[in-house]
């Protein structure tokens, strides 16, 4: 069986340690984990490896996050992976800081790279996993927050976070969609 997984984010360095990159940054924790590195193919960076029997293709779409969409299909087809095998992990502002929430399906609840997404694929029904990013703004200062570094609070669970994530990520691989969701939606950090 072969798995795509696709963290969202924006391939330029402005945005490296920003809560918009979160995706990148939970598949460098699971390419980690994998002892996978990453090479530039199509549309993404992308690495290969075997987890529990199954082959795991993780991407970095190139395209900008808002264009996520053409890169995820593109690997779709070029790996011949089916939308049940399709997981997409993404920062969300909605959910407070550290919480996953994963999800068979769904609207893209106004983020643009799951819009682009839903878009190219014509389809909604395709597992994701939202990492929050909490919401902890100004008025009217929502895209500074979320193109903006982790604070220093943030960054003392920031790895915690990546862990429970991509340990999530992989449980899906392995345990399916419905135990992945049991066992992580649960989940706190300060469980780790």
């Amino acid at each position: 069986m072969k798995y795509l997984i696709a963290g969202l984010g924006n391939m330029d360095k402005d945005y490296f340690g920003t809560r918009h990159n979160i995706g990148f940054d939970v598949v460098d924790e699971m390419a980690t984990k994998l002892q996978a590195s990453f090479s530039t193919g199509s549309l993404a960076h992308f690495a290969q490896s075997s987890y529990k029997g199954r082959k795991l293709i993780l991407i970095k779409p190139t395209t900008y996050m808002n264009l996520s969409g053409k890169a995820i299909k593109y690997w779709m087809t070029k790996e011949n992976i089916t939308l049940d095998h399709l997981f997409v992990i993404l920062d969300d502002l909605n959910l407070p800081y550290g919480k996953i929430r994963i999800r068979p399906n769904g609207s893209d609840g106004g983020h643009n790279g799951l819009k682009d997404i839903q878009q190219n694929l014509e389809s909604n029904q395709y597992a994701r996993l939202r990492v929050g990013i909490g919401n902890t703004f100004s008025k009217g200062k929502q895209v500074d927050f979320v193109l903006g570094k982790w604070n220093q609070d943030e960054l003392k669970h920031f790895d915690k976070i990546k862990t429970l994530a991509a340990e999530a990520s992989l449980s899906f691989c392995f345990a399916g969609l419905q135990n992945t969701m049991n066992i992580f939606n649960a989940k706190s950090i300060e469980e780790l």
